[in-house]
Formats: structure tokens, sequence, C-alpha cells
């Protein structure tokens, strides 16, 4: 092909009809898919209009190809009518000036559009697979829409994928001519479309046919398309920069994807092929009568294969312990088939369900699963992403606190206090935040359901919900259901068990009665499922506050040490005062009752009087220390008294001596008197008497050496 003028301007013409045509098809799609509320076509419009800017480009730079030329054709023109080609050879640069654009061209616009085309792309399916995934989150406000008239919308879907194939095999053919080579990239944009909207028709026959999952994930598909597009501009760009170019060589650009190249020009890929086969056999294989006849016979084989598959699809295999029934357009047609072949209308007029019945299947009822170790201890820190704890009813403890501290202790400036006068006493009590906290507690918890479909149960099953699969949560709207139905049955009973019972449940007790309510649950809702167990692998305090259990615990356990201590002491104090500690409850109220009656009445009142007899009856029954110094005192009342008589008894025997010589009496009793203090006194003197009366007998006597034993023994008065 002669390439001059005329080349380029044929493929700029070329470059403007793909740009229309590019347009078109994102305009197109753009538009139904917002007039339809279609989410897929909204996606797909964006490969129409990324390869815009890619044809634009072409054509400028085709538009300055041509230019080129014709420049190039009047300095030869000139040359040759020119003798002197001296002065005109001074002036060469001054005549290059459409070539000097051309490179410029090539060394700058062709690589910002792909880097422009690359941002677009990668920001587009980014911005994409973001709202998709959220359209999957039931309390997102997002959702994924599908358009009411499917057959309009695949009719679209086939024509803009036969148009643009169509177009871009056409401009594939013209890219061959090195003139024409650069179009490689705007027919790789208009394959492009061409897949999407193939796909896009893919997905909506799907949809008709009940599996509405299939689009769904075809628009992420589409998305995740647009960022690996993005992606392979990136590194052509980065390669150009390295790869080395011989003179007068057109530099590829960088939004000529190879892989969408293929897709335009098959016969390349099965050139390809064929000479690798070739390579790996050591021969021209490709020329043999074997491969030729291979190649004729590949369309039969096809359809044997296609043939062959639809009349398998028409036979299901129901194994041993499982249960498969036929849909029709989604709905169920015909009975339950269990262990025998199922026999149906080939795909996709219908489809068999088949069910493991004796599969248990295991449903965490969180999003968030603890890790649990060996050893799983409270106080260890749990790290990832933040739990939703359970609400559960206030411990116990509280309550046998104030029993035992008893009013007016420091247990009641914790207690709800209610509002006074208040019509809903209980809830204004809920309301109160010291209220809730002495009502309700939080538990982290891990609960596993582990479930069959019963028996009986596949068609309940079946009818209990759809089979559509959240893609965020990875499970399908059924076992979303079940495990909504059991947060609900587990939040409520949880809400009525006291803390202490929660973190410390008897045996089975608690995993029992989870069970049974859930079981119950499912039942009323005629889900088709049997509750096998409830696992609970990690049941611990919510968050930081766990490490401070096991200092309550040790709390708890010095209060009970301290109480108990107390109570012995108060039972051994009471066992030795009363006897027996079981009195002191008696006593101690027959105390209290006469210090209130003499409070009341005073001492006198016949009522305290009774009441302190009462005391004293309890006290001087009991065989405790009380009635012991009761009745030491008693004795040691009875002999002073005893003392005083006989002094008394003494004192009136010695009245008749008195009465017959009150004189002698009286000296005789003084000088016993003086005779008992002055016995010990080694020097006596008397003082006070008349001489007269006095006769003093003193014997001098020489005292015995060695041991006088008259001096240790006891005179006799």
């Amino acid at each position: 092909m002669r390439v001059d003028h005329a080349a380029y301007q044929k493929a700029s013409q070329v470059s403007i009809l793909g740009l229309l045509l590019q347009l078109a098809a994102g305009l197109v799609l753009l538009l139904y898919g917002r007039a339809a509320d279609d989410t897929t076509f909204v996606v797909a419009s964006w490969f129409g209009f990324a390869g815009v800017p890619a044809w634009a480009a072409l054509a400028i730079v085709f538009h300055q190809h041509r230019l080129e030329r014709l420049e190039a054709m009047e300095r030869e023109e000139l040359a040759a009518a020119r003798s002197d080609a001296t002065i005109f050879e001074r002036a060469l640069p001054d005549q290059e000036a459409a070539a000097r654009r051309l490179r410029l061209m090539h060394q700058w616009l062709m690589p910002g559009v792909s880097l422009g085309v690359a941002a677009v792309l990668a920001t587009v399916g980014v911005v994409n697979w973001n709202a998709l995934r959220a359209t999957a989150d039931p309390a997102s406000e997002l959702a994924f829409g599908v358009g009411p008239s499917l057959g309009w919308q695949l009719a679209v879907c086939l024509s803009l994928a036969l148009v643009a194939f169509i177009f871009a095999r056409f401009v594939a053919g013209m890219s061959r001519q090195p003139a024409w080579q650069n179009l490689r990239g705007g027919a790789g944009f208009m394959v492009g479309v061409a897949v999407v909207t193939l796909a896009t028709a893919v997905g909506i026959v799907f949809h008709v046919f009940q599996r509405p999952a299939v689009i769904q994930w075809i628009a992420l598909g589409l998305s995740a398309m647009q960022v690996a597009l993005a992606a392979e501009i990136l590194l052509n760009w980065v390669l150009n920069l390295y790869r080395p170019r011989r003179a007068g060589e057109v530099a590829r650009p960088a939004f000529d994807s190879r892989v969408l190249g293929l897709l335009a020009a098959p016969d390349n890929l099965v050139r390809g092929i064929n000479e690798a086969v070739n390579y790996q056999f050591g021969f021209d294989i490709a020329s043999s009568w074997g491969y030729r006849l291979l190649l004729r016979s590949v369309g039969f084989l096809a359809a044997i294969a296609v043939v062959m598959l639809v009349l398998l699809s028409c036979m299901v295999v129901v194994g041993p312990g499982q249960q498969a029934v036929r849909l029709r357009g989604g709905s169920l047609a015909g009975r339950v088939h269990q262990g025998e072949i199922l026999w149906k209308l080939p795909w996709p007029f219908e489809t068999a369900e088949v069910v493991d019945m004796a599969q248990v299947r295991s449903l965490p009822l969180q999003e968030v699963r603890s890790k649990v170790s060996g050893v799983n201890l409270w106080g260890e820190a749990q790290q990832g992403e933040e739990r939703r704890p359970y609400i559960v009813a206030a411990p116990r403890l509280s309550e046998e606190v104030r029993q035992d501290l008893g009013a007016g202790s420091e247990a009641e400036a914790v207690a709800p206090i209610p509002v006074p006068g208040a019509s809903a006493a209980e809830a204004r009590l809920d309301a109160d935040p010291q209220g809730i906290s002495s009502r309700f507690a939080l538990v982290d918890a891990d609960l596993v359901l582990n479930w069959r479909i019963r028996n009986d149960g596949l068609l309940s099953w079946l009818n209990f919900a759809s089979d559509t699969r959240i893609r965020r949560a990875g499970l399908q709207t059924r076992e979303a259901v079940l495990r909504e139905i059991a947060r609900r049955e587990v939040s409520q009973f949880l809400g009525t068990q006291p803390l202490d019972q929660v973190l410390s449940p008897t045996g089975t007790q608690l995993a029992t009665a989870l069970r049974e309510r859930l079981q119950a649950s499912f039942d009323r809702f005629d889900s088709g499922v049997e509750v096998v167990s409830i696992q609970i692998p990690s049941l611990r305090p919510p968050g930081e506050a766990a490490m401070l259990y096991e200092e309550l615990s040790i709390d708890v356990q010095n209060a009970r040490k301290v109480v108990e201590e107390a109570q012995r002491m108060v039972g051994a104090s009471m066992a030795r005062l009363l006897g027996d500690a079981r009195l002191a409850a008696s006593v101690v109220n027959a105390i209290e009752r006469w210090r209130d009656l003499r409070r009341e009445h005073g001492d006198d009142d016949a009522r305290t009087v009774e009441a302190r007899q009462a005391v004293e009856s309890l006290l001087a029954n009991s065989r405790g220390m009380i009635a012991t110094q009761v009745r030491q005192a008693q004795a040691r009342r009875w002999a002073l008294h005893m003392d005083a008589r006989r002094t008394a008894s003494e004192v009136l025997g010695q009245a008749g001596s008195f009465r017959a010589a009150p004189r002698l009496f009286m000296e005789r009793r003084i000088m016993e008197t003086l005779a008992r203090s002055l016995g010990g006194v080694r020097q006596k003197y008397v003082l006070g008497v008349d001489p007269g009366r006095m006769q003093v007998d003193i014997q001098m006597q020489q005292p015995d050496t060695g041991l006088n034993l008259a001096d240790y023994l006891e005179k006799k008065e």
C-alpha cells in the first residue's frame, strides 16, 4: 500500500467514525441505564466513554500525519524545482513544522491521553466496585437495580455487541498495514464495548431464569475489568519509556491493550496457537492432514459435545442421604426425590436442587469471632474489630451484698432510687443510667449454631427464603435469616439471665436452654431446620472489663472470707457468752425490745420491767459465760451477806459482856488490839498512857548465835 496523505486521511476518517460509535455506545448504555434504573448498564457505559479520548487522539495524530506527508511532498517538489538547494537547505527547519508537531504529539499527546484514560478507568472502576459492594449490605441505602424491560435490554446489548465487534474487526484488519497500526488501540476499545455488552446480555438471560446473582457478579467483574485495563495501560506506558526504537518507527500508544487486541483479531490468536504447536512438536504439524481434519471436524465435534451436555443436564443422580427437587423458572415442580435418578428438562428450562440432608452445617452468630487458644484467659487483650456484646441481667452479687450489710450501709448508695410520685416508676428506672447499670450487664459471647435440614423439611427449607448469596456476608439469604432469628432469640434469652449464671453456667444448662429456644422459634417460622447443638467456644466479659473480673473474683472471695470470718467470730462469741449460738437472735431481739420500751416508756413501766425480766431470764437460763458471771455474782452476794450476818451475830454475842462490865470490856478489847498490832514490831512505844497505871516487865537476854528457831516461830497471842 502506498503511504501518502490519502492513506492517513482514510485512517483519520475511520478514527472519527470510531469516536462517534464509541460515544454513541456509551450514551445509549448510560441513558438507558438511568432511565430503566439498571446498574449494569451504567457500569458498562464507562467502557464506551473511556475509548472516546483514544479515538480523538488517533484522529488528531492521523490528521497530523496527513499534514506531515503534504509538507514532505511540497518540500520534495520545491527541491526538484530549484537547482540551487543550499538556500532551501538552510530554510529546512522552518519547512518541517508539521513533522515537528507530529513528533511532539507522539512524545506528549499520546502518553498523556493514555495516562488520562488509565486514571479515568481506575477511578471509575474503584468507585463502581465500592458502590456494588455496598448494595450487598442490607443496611445500605444503595440498591442494585435491574431494568423492567429485560427483552429490550437484551436486544440493545446484542445490537451494540454486534455493531461494535464488526467495526472492531474492520479496524483490526486495517491495522495490519504499517501506516494504520495505531488503529489497534481504537479497535481494542471497540471490542471492549462488545465484550461488556455481551456479558451484560448473558447476565440478563440468567436473570430471566431466576438467577439474579449472576448479573450482580457480572457488574462486579466489569468494575474489576476497568481497573485491570487501567493497570495494563499504566504498565505499557512504563515499558514504552525503556523500549528502544528504530529511526522512523512510530511508537505504539500505551492505551493499545494487547488483551483486547487479541479479541479484536482472533485470527492472530489462532496463528499464535499454531506456531506454538509447531514449536512444541518440532515440525510443521499445522500443515499435516490430521491437524487439518481436526480443524474441519471441530464444528461437528463441538455440536456432539453440546448435545451430550444437554442430555446429561436432563439427568441428576440423587445419592444416599440426599434429597432433590425440580425447579422450573424458580418454582418447585414435582415431588421430592431421594436415592434415585431424577429426570428433568434440559437446562435452562429446568434445574435441580440437590441437598445433603445428613450434613451438619455450622453458622457463627457473630461477624467477628475471638481467637480461642489452648488456654483462654479473660485478661488477655482481644485484638481486631470491635465486637457487639450481648445484654444480660445484672448479677445477684449486689443484692446479696445489700442483704448481708443491711439497711443504712454503703450498698444502699449504689441501689437504684425510684422516682417519687411517678406513675410508671419502673419505666423511669429503666431510663436512669444508674438503674440500667444495676439491672443489666454486657458479655462477649461466641455462639455457633450447628443445624441441618430435617428429613421431612426440604420443601419447608426451600420455601423459607431465597438462596441468593449475600456477597459481603458470604451467606445465602436463608442462612442470613436463620442467623438473625437466632440472634434475636439469644438476645432475648440472655437478657433474662443473671451475669454470674451466664459466665459460670452449670454443665450444659445454658447451651441446652438456647437450643430448645431456637428450635421452637425455627418451628414457628416453618423453616424445616433441626438444631443439632449450640457451641459456645468463647464466653467472657466485654472488652477491657474482662481484666478486672480476675480482681473482682479475688475481691468477692475475700469479701466472703471476711463475712464468714465475722460470722465465725459471732458464732464463737455467742457460743461462749450464751452457750448456744442459736440463741443469739432471740436474745438480741429481746434486748432491742427492752431498749425500745425503756426509751419510750421509762424504767418503771410494767412493760419495760417485763421485758427486762425476759432478758434476764434468757441470760440466766443459758449455759454460757453470761450465765456463769450471773451465778458467780449471786454466789458472791450470798457470801457477803453471810459474812455480814456472822459479824452481826458476833457483835450481838458480846453485848452481854459489855453490859456486865463496860470499862473492863473496853480495856480488854484495847489491849487485844494493841497485842495484834504490836506483835510484829521490833520497837514498841506506848504514848498517851498514865505512868502510874503502867507496869513494864523487861528481860535482858543475850541473842544466841547461829540458827535460833524461836525467831522464826510464830508466837501465840
